[in-house]
């Protein structure tokens, strides 16, 4: 989950040597990005399904296999169209890793040990961005973009030897009958999920009146429902909507989303400011985030202790509090803004309020959850947070755009970049305001179980 994670970002700072290697276009570079980003939010549900029905340890290791095969292709790509692609089958690879790692922590581990393990996954998931962005400057300065992708390719063969000696795949209490599959669901799902996912990716650079913008919009507003609808009549769905609807994961849902939002934000917007607005180099840039990466890890370790003394509540509702008053800070930059005084606090505030809340939230909302459906469920929580994060930052880039095309030719760029970043980070707020708002509902206590439903644990 740690390399799922920082090929999220870890691209960022080497795109303009990419884009001298291999003749990108502006439009090609962002589609580095933007292929693995689609692969991976479209393809989680499917591929906690696939987990639940064809067995996780089988999924996890063939999806970290993909991973690093893919890894390699990008590594030694010759052509911009063979790394676009071998970034598409990254996201393939990560789609199958992902919810197949969350479902075997929750089968595998009981009580305080799956606390403490999901603790370890929200912080190596969480710190991913940040070590990607420190990795990726790193690299690209001292040796060769290459080495991006390709640090990737020993790592992730470690990770399939050690797999397959060391993940057990649980044992199940329903009967060893291959599931039908429901490739009908699987199909309209993924394809809505990556239609809206593109659409806002391209309304972020082309605007909402683009026709291919208009088009992912349109084929998301008929793919979706027919997904809901395939979804109601089949006899083995791929995402049991009772799931998103009720239960202590549709209650957490919300959260997870707006908080995903929030925190892109900070990744994506400082990123851009340390290096067109202050200067840095690749290198320092990375860096600078230390302190982010350094409080989220010690707040997730810190995480499952708090939760065992005082509940769930209280550490969702105050990290999204402490988020959203680094959100409000940060929105107060201007052209003498200086790192110690106006950037370091908000950091460290953000990072440890995402440390603290998202392995309560983990917890609260796969503890429902019959371990038959954990795969699925763990796509559904990850797809909410990727799909949050990737939506939200299409909306913070537009809100950059409008704050910038008013700027008056006497102002200098650095100005006009610093105002429409800080102008973003206010927008940003409002969601991690909303997520604190959500988080609330959790002081409310679940509703006990009927006869025959799966026991909840509720928030305290």
């Amino acid at each position: 989950m740690l390399l799922i994670g920082i090929d999220v970002t870890v691209v960022n700072l080497a795109l303009p040597d990419m884009g001298s290697a291999l003749d990108l276009s502006p439009t090609a570079s962002s589609w580095v990005l933007n292929a693995y980003t689609l692969a991976f939010g479209g393809l989680l549900l499917l591929g906690g399904r696939l987990g639940d029905a064809f067995g996780r340890r089988r999924t996890f290791i063939a999806g970290v296999l993909l991973f690093t095969t893919a890894s390699l292709l990008a590594g030694l790509a010759p052509w911009a169209w063979w790394l676009i692609g071998a970034r598409v089958l990254q996201g393939v690879g990560g789609a199958l890793v992902g919810p197949s790692t969350m479902a075997l922590i929750v089968s595998t581990f009981e009580g305080p040990a799956r606390a403490r393990a999901l603790s370890w996954y929200s912080a190596v998931l969480g710190g991913g961005a940040s070590v990607g962005l420190i990795l990726g400057g790193v690299l690209t300065e001292l040796v060769s973009w290459r080495w991006v992708f390709l640090i990737n390719v020993p790592l992730g063969a470690l990770l399939a030897a050690l797999a397959m000696r060391v993940v057990r795949e649980p044992k199940r209490s329903a009967p060893t009958v291959r599931p039908r599959f429901d490739l009908a669901g699987a199909l309209a799902g993924t394809a809505g999920i990556t239609a809206l996912v593109y659409a806002f990716i391209r309304a972020a650079s082309d605007g909402w009146h683009d026709g291919r913008t208009v088009a992912g919009l349109v084929a998301a507003a008929v793919l979706l429902p027919a997904f809901r609808l395939v979804e109601r009549r089949a006899a083995e769905p791929v995402l049991p909507l009772r799931l998103a609807v009720s239960g202590t994961l549709a209650r957490v849902l919300p959260i997870v989303g707006l908080y995903a939002a929030a925190m892109f934000s900070v990744l994506f917007l400082l990123g851009q400011y340390f290096q067109e607005g202050r200067g840095f180099s690749p290198i320092k840039s990375g860096l600078a985030f230390l302190p982010l990466m350094a409080a989220q890890f010690t707040m997730a370790r810190l995480a499952p202790a708090v939760t065992r003394r005082v509940g769930t509540a209280w550490p969702v509702a105050v990290g999204a509090v402490a988020c959203t008053t680094g959100l409000v800070w940060l929105a107060r930059l201007g052209d003498a803004t200086g790192y110690p005084t106006g950037i370091l606090g908000p950091v460290i505030l953000i990072g440890a309020g995402a440390g603290i809340a998202m392995t309560p939230l983990n917890i609260y909302g796969l503890s429902g959850v019959a371990a038959h459906e954990s795969g699925a469920a763990s796509g559904l929580l990850q797809t909410t947070q990727w799909m949050g994060g990737t939506l939200g930052l299409a909306v913070w880039v537009t809100v950059f755009g409008a704050a910038t095309r008013g700027a008056s030719p006497t102002q200098s760029a650095e100005h006009v970049l610093t105002h429409g970043i800080a102008t973003a980070f206010g927008a940003a707020a409002i969601s991690a305001g909303l997520a604190a708002a959500a988080a609330l509902t959790l002081f409310r206590p679940a509703r006990l179980p009927q006869p025959g439903e799966t026991t909840r644990v509720p928030a305290r």
